[in-house]
């Protein structure tokens, strides 16, 4: 049952967060500080960012949640998480840093030309824009439970939270408070699952309260099926604006490394404690809603005090992580796409716009919430990192590894096919294979297939010219 002792803490914590979510304030005085930090960012804030803006709803109440009605491969959406950030940190970093570009369809543009920054702004602000609301749907069963407010009213309350969190501080906030709340979070996530673990018994008490098969089994829907889903978060997080934003801001390559490393190991571990509470809370509590498995597992198994404080840290991490890839969204918007119709007006006006795209893609992920409440939390992150995966990652890849030899116009193919027809398949054959092998499938045979023609025809037309020459 919920207290005034609960209440204290939560405002307390809240306070101290903010605190340091004003402070970075001071930092932002150009489009760049909003965008990128200044690039100024060193190995922890780097981490900082990548977990706080990962281990948010999803990666906490939406674990706890599909561990409450699947068990344990619940953890395969942070598991992807964590292995993505060492994938990052060997291959992709220094063509990343080096570049100094602050999007992702910046850097595509260098290699495949001006004309895929569009396609690439636009599906992967899609993705992104699914995730956000994810957040907001992680955010309602918090609030319901803190406060007598309806589902919508609770959505309405978090994304204004949001906005105006984002707004205040931009990337600095994020870098800064990110730190913080990855040590709240992390302590609190920790005492919440040692304590499920033991109220369940250890694995000898988890095996004789659930059968093996679904609940203890990390392929409960079959080898394909859940590989398909770790193989989306990968390609999603390597493909994300948001993750990729601190290697862009880092002030060196060594630094993103080191934060990227950092943000692998560590990842993984809110995974696994929130499936446990999830678990637990089955156990204990069969007949609950779904998404308030966690919420309400620190209202009633841990002191007010530390509760509360777990409650509050739970709201931070779904403000940070929605706010990050809100940020994400409106700069693309902003940078790649708005710019594209309005004539230069220099770094303030930049910085106006890309607030102001924040703002509205706040406002429509509140309005894609209030459609869609009571819907479970993985399925649209999952879906939301499928849809970045298949349009960034194949065409990213080439131009980090084969950058001299891949061909522009296969490139562009491959961005603006893929994603549509993985949506496609979604929609039409959603049982057949995973629109994830799909879409990536169809990408990788669209720039291998181009850039080989494109050779070819580069060959021919050279020896017809050594052919002309010389019969000169």
């Amino acid at each position: 049952m919920i207290t005034h002792t609960h209440y204290v803490s939560i405002i307390v914590t809240m306070s101290a967060v903010s605190l340091f979510g004003l402070y970075s304030v001071r930092f932002v005085r150009t489009a760049t500080d909003f965008s990128v930090g200044g690039r100024k960012m060193g190995a922890l804030l780097v981490g900082g960012s990548l977990i706080g803006a990962f281990v948010g709803g999803t990666s906490t109440v939406g674990t706890a949640q599909l561990a409450y009605q699947y068990g344990i491969s619940a953890v395969w959406f942070t598991l992807g998480g964590g292995l993505a950030c060492f994938i990052m940190a060997v291959f992709f970093v220094q063509p990343l840093r080096v570049r100094e570009v602050d999007t992702v369809p910046q850097f595509l543009a260098l290699t495949y030309g001006d004309s895929v920054r569009p396609w690439v702004a636009i599906y992967t602000s899609v993705g992104m824009f699914v995730q956000i609301a994810a957040q907001s749907l992680a955010a309602v069963p918090i609030l319901k439970s803190l406060f007598p407010l309806s589902g919508q009213l609770a959505a309405a309350v978090f994304t204004l939270v949001m906005i105006t969190y984002v707004l205040s501080g931009g990337f600095w906030g994020a870098g800064l408070v990110g730190v913080l709340k990855t040590v709240l979070i992390y302590a609190t996530l920790f005492v919440g699952g040692f304590l499920s673990f033991k109220l369940l018994g250890g694995w000898q008490g988890a095996g004789e309260s659930f059968p093996a098969a679904p609940w203890l089994s990390m392929f409960p829907g079959g080898l394909y099926k859940e590989l398909a889903s770790g193989f989306s978060v990968i390609l999603g997080f390597i493909s994300t604006q948001t993750y990729l934003q601190p290697v862009f801001a880092c002030k060196d390559v060594r630094s993103a490394r080191k934060g990227l490393f950092l943000a692998g190991a560590v990842i993984p571990l809110a995974g696994i404690a929130s499936a446990l509470i999830g678990m637990y809370m089955r156990s204990a509590y069969p007949g609950l809603e779904p998404g308030s498995a966690m919420p309400l597992f620190f209202i009633n198994h841990l002191n007010p005090w530390l509760g509360g404080v777990a409650l509050a840290t739970l709201l931070i991490s779904l403000i940070l992580s929605g706010a990050s890839l809100c940020l994400g969204v409106g700069i693309i918007i902003a940078q790649d796409i708005f710019i594209k119709f309005k004539p230069a007006g220099g770094g303030e006006k930049m910085l106006l716009w890309s607030r102001l795209m924040v703002f509205f893609v706040g406002i429509s992920s509140l309005v894609f919430v209030l459609f869609n409440m009571n819907t479970l939390i993985l399925k649209w992150a999952f879906l939301s990192m499928t849809l970045r995966g298949v349009t960034v990652f194949v065409p990213l890849a080439g131009a980090v590894l084969f950058a001299r030899r891949i061909s522009p116009a296969a490139g562009f193919w491959a961005i603006a096919a893929a994603p549509l027809a993985a949506l496609l398949w979604a929609f039409l054959l959603p049982r057949a294979i995973d629109p994830l092998y799909v879409g990536i499938f169809l990408s990788l045979a669209v720039l291998a297939a181009g850039t080989v023609l494109a050779e070819t025809g580069g060959r021919r037309k050279k020896r017809g010219g050594t052919i002309g020459q010389k019969s000169d």
